[in-house]
């Protein structure tokens, strides 16, 4: 949590976040989790890979995920993301599902997502760490602070950027995105989450990667090239 560990272009927006003794009491409970033996997700290193990838302006779109997987060898700090070598979760896998039919993109060999954050795709969790096993266990402790500041530094950016929100952990979020209701330069894209618990609400058939780009292109941003392999 030390203010040397924020990627350079964040610091502006999380240095006061990250100096409060909400983020103090934060950084002293997950030191005393780890000292207590408990595995936490993804290791230290990994947790701000999201923000590493891409500073705020750079930002096109924004992929909201709730908080890391809770397997072993599965999170490294990209909501949705597995590292190479890692078979993709059912969740990931409902994203693959809908990325081949909306946009006719075979389903990739690989469940990294690297290749999207670094064009500019923020893929970001609510919750930054997790105890190994248990999802959510780190939920209410201090993280939704910072990401919070995140999303708002990227909305406060003025460059026109896409909030990707599946599912209601998600869509709380949308309050922290500035400019909505009329003349709004942003894109908020909600449905339920890739889970299969709720993919079938509403997920499927939500066609989020070619919206994405038919507003980032009418808005001369260019779009984002969402094949992996």
């Amino acid at each position: 949590m030390a203010s040397e560990t924020i990627p350079q272009g964040w610091r502006e927006a999380l240095e006061p976040v990250l100096a409060s003794a909400e983020a103090r009491r934060l950084g002293g409970w997950l030191r005393a989790e780890e000292a207590a033996g408990k595995a936490i997700y993804p290791p230290r290193g990994c947790r701000l890979a999201a923000l590493e990838a891409c500073d705020p302006e750079d930002v096109r779109v924004v992929i909201l995920g709730q908080d890391p997987y809770h397997g072993p060898g599965q999170a490294h700090g990209l909501a949705f993301s597995v590292p190479e070598g890692v078979k993709p979760p059912p969740s990931l896998g409902n994203i693959f599902k809908e990325l081949e039919d909306d946009l006719a993109i075979p389903r990739p060999r690989t469940g990294n997502l690297a290749k999207w954050a670094e064009q500019g795709v923020l893929l970001l969790n609510n919750t930054l760490t997790v105890e190994a096993g248990k999802a959510g266990s780190h939920a209410g402790r201090g993280w939704d602070a910072v990401t919070d500041a995140a999303v708002e530094a990227v909305a406060a950016s003025g460059a026109p950027t896409v909030f990707v929100l599946w599912g209601s952990h998600a869509q709380k979020k949308a309050g922290r995105v500035r400019g909505l209701g009329a003349g709004a330069h942003h894109l908020v894209l909600t449905s339920p989450h890739p889970s299969p618990l709720s993919a079938h609400r509403g997920f499927f058939g939500s066609r989020p990667f070619s919206r994405a780009n038919a507003f980032l292109e009418s808005h001369g941003r260019g779009t984002i090239n969402w094949r992996l392999d």
